[in-house]
């Protein structure tokens, strides 16, 4: 179990990978917030929900309340650097259903609903997912 949690945890990434991981926790802890509770304009988990009823995504509560979820703690995981390689997964895997089930077919620019924004996202996910959480984190200390 020591040696699962180290190689989840080490990292050899520096600063800059710190600045990155925190503005983008924090980028995906406010969508995640927005759908799970309705806050900073969202529509929270019974609008989410609907919408992606709306979509074909059924059953749409459900799955409204995993993608939060995943925004919202996978965000907070980022924001204070712990057990990021699993939540840059999590991430990872929600920003690809984003991409394929309502962005794709709208192009690549966001001022369309395309994809680049959410591609954005995955490609940071995915980074930190490789690279860990960098300098300074609850991971590094964990490591160390």
């Amino acid at each position: 179990m020591s040696a699962l949690i180290k190689s989840l945890t080490t990292t050899h990434a520096g600063y800059g990978l710190t600045i990155l991981r925190v503005i983008v926790g924090l980028t995906f802890a406010a969508h995640g917030s927005q759908k799970l509770f309705g806050w900073f304009g969202g529509p929270g988990l019974e609008g989410i929900g609907q919408w992606m009823e709306s979509l074909g995504m059924t059953p749409g509560y459900l799955l409204a309340l995993l993608a939060g979820s995943a925004e919202f703690f996978g965000g907070l995981a980022l924001v204070i650097g712990l057990l990021v390689r699993p939540a840059g997964l999590v991430l990872a895997i929600t920003m690809l259903v984003a991409i394929f089930s309502v962005h794709i077919g709208n192009g690549f620019f966001i001022s369309a609903n395309g994809f680049e924004y959410a591609l954005a996202l995955l490609a940071v996910s995915v980074a930190i997912m490789i690279e860990g959480a960098g300098k300074l984190s609850v991971d590094q200390r964990i490591s160390s």
